[in-house]
């Protein structure tokens, strides 16, 4: 990251990683992205938002269900920096990554709850995943984040 967009702040947001009852965790494929790129739910809190709700709130937007129980919540704040060129692109050049708390789900659904061609799709596909293969099918700026909240988790998992 250079200089310049180190001075931008982090936009806050939500992650959620969501396990089902096999204890295998929900990613999906961004629509916006031609590589193979997958991830676990995740959005901005709103001003004035719980971290709790937001993440709820993320979670029936994007995977089209919120039939999920909050098992754990992250210790702290995660950081991740966007690569340089995309940092003038994504949220229109204001924040030069996220900061964001995360929380880990209980899926008490079944697998036809879930529905990604919500009102505003953010997915083309999805999947289940062992928890250890999060940090392979993220996008390289997100793996240490991805590897750090799998560890954080893992006594839960």
């Amino acid at each position: 990251m250079t200089h310049a967009y180190s001075l931008l702040p982090y936009r806050k947001g939500v992650g959620i990683m969501l396990l089902n009852s096999a204890r295998k965790v929900f990613v999906a494929k961004r629509i916006d992205m031609t590589s193979e790129a997958w991830q676990m739910p995740q959005g901005g809190i709103d001003k004035g938002e719980d971290a709790k709700v937001a993440a709820l709130r993320e979670l029936l937007e994007e995977t089209g269900t919120n039939k999920a129980t909050i098992i754990a919540e992250s210790n702290g704040w995660y950081n991740y920096d966007l690569p340089d060129e995309l940092v003038p692109i994504i949220w229109n050049g204001k924040y030069r990554g996220q900061q964001q708390k995360w929380f880990l789900m209980n899926f008490i659904g079944k697998d036809n709850d879930i529905n990604i061609k919500t009102k505003d799709p953010e997915f083309s596909e999805w999947k289940w995943i062992e928890p250890r293969h999060l940090p392979d099918i993220i996008v390289p700026f997100k793996r240490k984040l991805y590897q750090a909240i799998v560890e954080e988790f893992e006594k839960y998992i």
